[in-house]
């Protein structure tokens, strides 16, 4: 019984601690995504982008060949805009994430950015690479997915933070909870809950 009580005591800290813990790994995330796409503009990786498609043709599994030479052609001739344009998109995320803006569509959204980068840019990593290619890890990008896969799930487990801009904006407009939110708004009830609840 005292070990059980312990558990739950212990349970009890993160469930009620687990927006400001939330909002934390949260702003971090964001300060990752914000200095991304800072590279982007600065690194010179803009002109390397197709070599680096390239590299990851040649690097992988033989039947990935045409997802690589797809993107090869369509960023051949503009090359840097497209760096550009994944940095602000990755810079974008940063600010939404620091704000806490937006969380439902920044969560989703960077969910697919990261896979596409992790996909095309690193090349899915080391998964798919030949034998002796010089890499000692799977990308950042999956990791990067995974991460705001779990900042998903908690804002669908535990909803509004006070710790974010959306908080605010929805006390002043609920249906902004439809941007922000995965479940129930608690600033007013929307016409979808209303239904959803009715149909469970």
């Amino acid at each position: 019984m005292v070990e059980e009580k312990g558990m739950e005591g212990h349970a009890s800290w993160w469930a009620r601690h687990i927006h400001p813990l939330n909002a934390v790994l949260r702003v971090l995330m964001g300060i990752v995504w914000l200095y991304d796409g800072f590279l982007k503009f600065y690194s010179g990786f803009a002109g390397q982008l197709v070599s680096t498609l390239q590299a990851n043709q040649s690097g992988n599994s033989s039947w990935l060949s045409g997802w690589f030479q797809f993107w090869i052609n369509i960023t051949g001739s503009n090359q840097v805009s497209v760096v550009y344009t994944v940095g602000f998109f990755e810079m974008a995320l940063g600010v939404a994430l620091v704000l806490g803006f937006m969380r439902k569509v920044a969560y989703s959204g960077g969910i697919v950015l990261a896979l596409f980068i992790w996909s095309i840019a690193e090349g899915f990593g080391a998964i798919f690479q030949h034998i002796g290619v010089n890499t000692t890890d799977v990308g950042t990008g999956i990791m990067y997915a995974f991460a705001l896969y779990g900042l998903l799930l908690i804002n669908a487990a535990h909803g509004v933070s006070r710790y974010s801009v959306d908080y605010y904006i929805e006390r002043r407009f609920p249906s902004w909870a439809r941007l922000a939110e995965f479940g129930t708004p608690i600033f007013g009830p929307m016409k979808s809950a209303k239904t959803s609840a009715g149909a469970a």
